[in-house]
């Protein structure tokens, strides 16, 4: 059977992927970990692609630094609530639409990612070379699915409780502060 998701293999021109695959170098082991939880968990939830609420649910399922963003968080715990409820139908009324507000540069033809969340993937690579190299971390993709007003992960935060600016703000303390 075909996954309802294909293995990701839109490359830019000079052969690096648009959209990571399960050996990509550029993201840390933690953060491939993520991208693949947040393809499974699509195609359990029947979406035709991943989108940035995937990835965020994924993202504080397995990576303790991004789980220590919201620490400070008292509605963590319904954050929590909605992305599960999400993924047992809470977001049906998303399926059939692409995730695209126009706002963060899209990369186009990124088979199996929204636009938005392969400009997410963009947006983490380019936030670990600025920290002069190394593999995105998911620190880098949490601030990426965050800095969109119409991503599916802001309106998940927001239907929560939760300040998107202010966990960007929070990201970036963090990020000075371990300089």
């Amino acid at each position: 059977m075909q996954p309802r998701i294909p293995r990701q293999s839109a490359h830019e021109p000079g052969g690096r992927p648009l959209v990571p695959t399960d050996d990509d170098a550029t993201l840390s082991a933690e953060l491939a970990a993520v991208v693949t939880g947040a393809r499974r968990r699509a195609v359990r939830g029947g979406d035709r692609q991943i989108d940035t609420a995937h990835l965020l649910h994924s993202l504080l399922e397995g990576d303790p630094e991004v789980r220590d963003v919201f620490d400070a968080e008292p509605q963590f715990s319904r954050l929590l609530g909605y992305l599960v409820q999400r993924s047992i139908g809470y977001g049906l009324r998303w399926q059939g639409t692409v995730e695209d507000s126009g706002v963060v540069p899209v990369v186009t033809e990124a088979e199996g990612f929204s636009p938005l969340a392969a400009g997410a993937m963009e947006y983490a690579r380019a936030r670990a070379a600025g920290r002069g190299g190394g593999p995105a971390r998911g620190i880098d993709l949490l601030s990426a699915v965050v800095v969109d007003p119409q991503a599916r992960a802001v309106e998940v935060l927001a239907r929560a409780g939760i300040d998107a600016g202010e966990v960007f703000a929070r990201i970036e303390r963090r990020l000075q502060g371990s300089r």
